[in-house]
């Protein structure tokens, strides 16, 4: 479940009222309500009662929100809307400013300057920023999210993510500073993520799951009964709140009274403080000298990420092929085919064998080749060398075929994702597939204007192919487009007639011109207008094309 986003864990408690599911969202998220809360309203145990409302009312939604693209900006403004509400009576608008006077004080204390100026500001800053940017603050530096995860969520590029992120913080800077508050953007990041979520108190998040839970069962069921009567849990909350707002004024005084008797406690001890003081400022100091050095860990981390996903892959393709091997020795099958196949395992070895040899002959979308793709290679004859080239053709055909459907997904959500635009470089689709691609594989390929491939044009004004045949006289050519995939036979390697036929399109002008417009009756008729060594090339070529499809020297 761990692996689930929040909004397939949104349809599953919206669908089937999955405790589980909405216990995980409370897990994943009550952190940051949390403390939202507390900086808001400033008082612990109203904070947990703004916790469970906002968890309370994203039961009721959760059937809306299973497409909200990122949660924790509606909890957030959620969080906001629940705590303004909170204080918004007589009693705390007449105490506010008092209180405010007296944190004010308490938190002079606090070794963190930084945090002490910022903390008070930041809701309301996050509330004043665009929805993307504020998404993409509280993915980034609230949750934790990678710049990947983060573009992912988003659904834009890495790059984009991260130039969201830098604008966003600039934007909180400057809503800070006419505030009063100067700080700099590398500051600012650094005490968000130091000091934005707190741990909620232990406990918080089951009793809110139940209740949570319970309410939105009731909210799904009830539409006839609540016509007819208020249910136990109803009125139980009705009273709970009733007798909230009544002791409001009474726990406020009272909490007045011991916040003054605190602060001329720690006015008499704030001497000693100071050495402790400057000792954390020290400590904060090498804090985020390693945090960066952590960060730097970290992105060299992910660099190896692709690497790790691609020996994964290949060590989940070595074991399935080694069960199949299984399989076949012992003879633990009554599947026709793998019978048969028992018997051919030695040409697969034989084949293998010659691969070892001949290591020119391999490509590196092999890597993709299961045990049964091999027994396929092996179905003819290996006695002659041509055997033996015309089965790793047609293995290497194969796997180009099977990394071509690959190629196409990731070519069509590149495009879905870029206005339409065919890439200039095979590198940029590298994060549209499903899992990291071996480099060595793209390499292979190349992009081209679909004119010099015109039987292989999958829609659009280029194409991508193979840059070069392994073996020109077996290897057939595939041709990847938006629209779908193909292949040609050997043919295709060899100069495309429409490709030379344009290369003499200005002899055949020429002709025309000194010909008062007539077409020529033979080919030879073209050679006293042809300039340069391209045209006689093309010319030669297009001969031997012609003679070839029509079958004599017309």
């Amino acid at each position: 479940m761990n692996a689930q986003t929040d909004q397939q864990l949104l349809r599953d408690y919206a669908g089937s009222h999955s405790e589980a599911a909405f216990a995980e969202l409370v897990r994943r998220h009550i952190d940051l309500v949390y403390s939202a809360a507390l900086r808001m309203v400033c008082d612990s145990h109203l904070a947990e009662d703004v916790t469970q409302g906002v968890f309370v009312a994203l039961a009721q939604n959760a059937r809306q929100l299973t497409h909200h693209p990122v949660l924790s900006g509606w909890l957030h403004r959620t969080t906001q809307n629940l705590a303004a509400n909170a204080v918004r009576t007589n009693v705390r608008r007449q105490t506010r400013e008092q209180e405010a006077v007296i944190m004010n004080e308490l938190l002079s204390a606090e070794p963190d300057a930084n945090w002490k100026h910022i903390s008070p500001h930041l809701d309301a800053a996050l509330g004043e920023l665009s929805e993307p940017d504020r998404d993409a603050l509280l993915l980034r530096y609230f949750e934790r999210k990678s710049a990947r995860e983060m573009a992912q969520t988003l659904g834009i590029s890495d790059d984009a993510a991260q130039k969201r992120v830098n604008r966003a913080v600039e934007r909180l800077r400057e809503l800070f500073t006419k505030r009063g508050v100067t700080v700099g953007a590398s500051g600012l990041v650094v005490v968000i993520t130091a000091n934005a979520v707190q741990a909620a108190p232990v406990g918080l998040a089951l009793t809110i799951s139940t209740a949570a839970a319970l309410t939105g069962t009731i909210f799904a069921t009830t539409t006839t009964v609540k016509a007819i009567a208020m249910t136990t849990l109803q009125k139980a909350a009705i009273t709970a709140t009733l007798a909230l707002l009544a002791g409001v004024g009474i726990f406020e005084a009272r909490q007045a009274s011991q916040l003054r008797d605190r602060v001329q406690s720690l006015q008499q001890q704030q001497a000693p403080l100071a050495e402790q003081i400057e000792q954390s400022n020290r400590a904060l100091a090498d804090a985020t000298n390693r945090l960066a050095a952590l960060s730097n860990d970290n992105e060299r981390l992910n660099q190896n990420t692709a690497e790790l996903l691609r020996l994964r892959n290949e060590a989940n393709r070595r074991r399935t092929d080694a069960q199949e091997l299984a399989r076949l020795q012992t003879g633990d099958t009554n599947d026709p085919a793998l019978s048969e196949a028992l018997s051919w395992r030695g040409r697969v070895n034989q084949l293998k064998q010659h691969l070892e040899q001949n290591p020119g002959a391999g490509i590196p979308e092999l890597q993709l080749a299961t045990t049964q793709d091999w027994l396929n290679a092996v179905r003819g004859e290996l006695k002659t060398e041509e055997d033996y080239r015309r089965a790793m053709s047609g293995l290497r055909n194969a796997m180009e075929g099977k990394f071509a459907n690959e190629m196409r997904n990731a070519l069509k959500n590149y495009m879905d994702a870029n206005n339409k635009q065919f890439p200039t470089d095979l590198s940029q689709l590298q994060s549209y597939f499903k899992s990291p691609v071996d480099e060595a594989i793209l390499q292979r390929y190349v992009v081209l204007p679909k004119e010099q491939l015109p039987n292989l044009g999958m829609g659009g004004d280029y194409i991508i192919s193979t840059k070069s045949p392994v073996d020109a006289e077996f290897d057939s050519r595939i041709g990847i487009g938006p629209s779908g995939w193909g292949s040609a036979g050997n043919q295709a390697w060899n100069d495309p007639l429409p490709t030379l036929i344009k290369t003499l399109d200005p002899v055949m002008k020429d002709f025309a011109a000194a010909n008062s417009g007539r077409e020529p009756a033979k080919p030879s008729d073209l050679l006293p207008y042809i300039k340069t060594s391209e045209q006689r090339v093309a010319y030669d070529k297009a001969l031997k094309a012609l003679e070839a499809l029509s079958g004599n020297n017309k």
